[in-house]
Formats: C-alpha cells, structure tokens, sequence
C-alpha cells in the first residue's frame, strides 16, 4: 500500500475511517511511529498486538486528541496527572492513570490502569480529531516496529517493517526520536517508569509547583507500562555499551575475532563491528569497521539514535559497540534505550 501523505485532508480522513472500521493504520508522532488502532475496540486492538508479536499482557499507550478525551478512558484523573497534562500536553509524556472498568481492556492488556497521552504532532492531532469525529475516542498505538525492535522514525521505517499491506500516513521525520517518558500516577506518590526526552528535573519542578509533590523512583506496586521491559528496542546484531577509555580495546578484540570466524574473506564488509559514539574524534578507520558518530548534545542523539541502529541493520553488521552515554540526567533516556537494547 503506498505511503499516504499526513499533509493531505483526503488522506486524513482516509485514514480517520479505516480506524472508525476497525483497521490498522501506522501514524507519525513526535517521538516515534505508532501502530494505531481504535482503543475501544478489543479485535482491532488485537490486530495490533498480532502484527508485532507482542504479548497481549503487555499493555498498550492510547493516543489522545486532548485531556477531555483522555479522561473517558479514565475511572479517575488523579492531582499528579492533571498538574502534568496541564503542563506537557501535547508532548512526549505518557500518564498511567486506573482505567475506566470495562473500557480499552485489551489495550490496557488487562490491567486496571492505562497509559494515555497527547501526542504533539499536527499529523497526529489532525488524525486523532478526524476519528474523533467518526466515534473513535483514542487510538492505541505502540511503536510500529515488530515487539522489541527498534522503533521507527520515519515512515519508510515501516514501510520496510511491515511491507505494503500495512497504510502508513506520512507526516516526516519524527522530532523526537525516542518514545515518551511514562509517569506512573495511580501511587500517592508518582514515579518516573521510563525516561525520554523530558527531564525529570522538568516533570518534578511541574509536579512540585502544581501539587507538592515530587517523583519517586519506581518499585514494587508500579502500573504495569509499556516499553519497560528490561530487553527492548534491540537490532537484530547484538548491541555491546563500552566506557570511552576501554572502547578502541573492545572493538579491535571484536573485529579479531570477527575477522577470525569468517568462512570468506570476500563476505568481510559484512562482518563487521560498528561503533557509535558521542565524542568528536571516532576511532581510527580499520578494514571491516562502520563508524557513525552520534551528536555529543542529548536531544539531537536522540533524534538520530534509532535510526542510526537501523541503518546498521540494513548494512548486516554482526556486531554494534557504543559508547556508554554521559552520567548526566539529559542523556537519561538514550541510556535507557541502549541499555535495553544491550540487554539479551
């Protein structure tokens, strides 16, 4: 199916009716690609998870055209979420919230909370009215990537992904680059369950301004939320993290070892160990090393973090070493998505 332009109404409300019936269509957002189906719907919801390979358990975000529409999915709209979405939306934030009994089951993947939000994209928002429009109160929409890969940033990513059966509404790249950050708010006290480009000093000022409150650290007791699992957002050649000062050692042992398995010598472009890293000098080229240097600014690695992983795919590396990110809280959410992705 060719890809459909976000920019044009036609294909707005194309897509606004194929989620009114039940369909699958892949839109853009400001932090990824989603996979989208109407949330009220549990057989188009399963389609969703069908299409990825995800766990049904495995709960859903619901994306929203505003706070309004993100309360009917809700059996409560606790202080912490109102200060936040007062704050954040539209924009990369997630909010757990407890569900409505009997609404989005399946997305919520059983589970009594919900993870809503209010994507800041005008693609996305002119999407999400347009099905509003047509009965369709919010779509659930993970990453449109099958379960655990990398997730797209762009719509040719899935595209590739998925192949043409699949409607994809271009709305260009994504701004962001990784998914949202995912406040836990059905605690008295809310936790941060997964870091993106917001800073949690941003959301704990907001919250402390608004509500006195300020985040914990998730434990037991935390709503169950999508994108959290230990291993995820993985290419398929295994992801390796380094300290700067033992990376060069790490990656010529690599390609020793690379270069000593090799049944032919001819196939040794693709056999080999890439490296990505933040500072400004790469390492020292080396027959059978791919480099690609990441921004040394948090947001604009962000921004180039997954699709740089993907192009490594496409070019068959078997092995991909980066730099571990910088401590500081700014890189919290590119340090999250690697280590996970360095998880096996």
């Amino acid at each position: 199916m060719p890809l459909l332009d976000g920019h044009d109404s036609a294909a707005v409300a194309e897509a606004a009716a194929r989620w009114a019936a039940g369909e699958l269509v892949a839109f853009p957002t400001e932090t990824v690609y989603g996979l989208g189906a109407r949330a009220d719907d549990d057989a188009a919801v399963a389609a969703i998870f069908s299409a990825k390979g995800r766990p049904a358990d495995h709960p859903l975000i619901v994306h929203v055209p505003d706070e309004a529409a993100a309360q009917a999915f809700a059996a409560d709209w606790p202080p912490a979420a109102r200060a936040l979405a007062h704050r954040f939306w539209p924009g990369p934030l997630t909010l757990i919230v407890p569900r409505r009994p009997g609404v989005a089951e399946a997305a919520a993947g059983g589970h009594p909370s919900i993870g809503l939000r209010c994507p800041d994209h005008p693609v996305a928002q002119a999407l999400l009215r347009a099905a509003a429009a047509r009965g369709v109160p919010g779509v659930a929409g993970p990453s449109a990537n099958r379960f655990g890969r990398v997730s797209p940033t762009c719509a040719q990513h899935v595209a590739d992904e998925f192949g043409p059966g699949l409607w994809v509404v271009d709305g260009g790249a994504c701004r962001e680059g990784i998914e949202s950050s995912i406040v836990d708010c059905t605690q008295a006290v809310p936790a941060l369950l997964r870091p993106g480009t917001t800073p949690r000093a941003v959301i704990e000022t907001a919250l402390q301004q608004d509500t006195g409150l300020a985040l914990a650290h998730p434990g037991r007791g935390a709503a169950a939320a999508p994108g959290t699992l230990a291993s995820h957002y993985a290419p398929a050649a295994p992801v390796h993290l380094a300290e700067a000062s033992a990376l060069a050692d790490c990656v010529r042992s690599a390609l020793a070892c690379e270069r000593a398995d090799a049944q032919d010598a001819s196939r040794e472009a693709e056999r080999v160990a890439v490296v990505g890293v933040y500072s400004r000098s790469p390492l020292p080229p080396a027959a059978g090393l791919a480099q690609r240097v990441l921004p040394d600014d948090p947001a604009q690695a962000a921004h180039e973090l997954f699709a740089v992983l993907r192009r490594f795919d496409a070019e068959g590396v078997r092995q991909i070493w980066v730099e571990t990110p910088p401590g500081h809280a700014a890189w919290d959410g590119v340090r999250d998505r690697l280590q996970r992705a360095a998880t096996r």
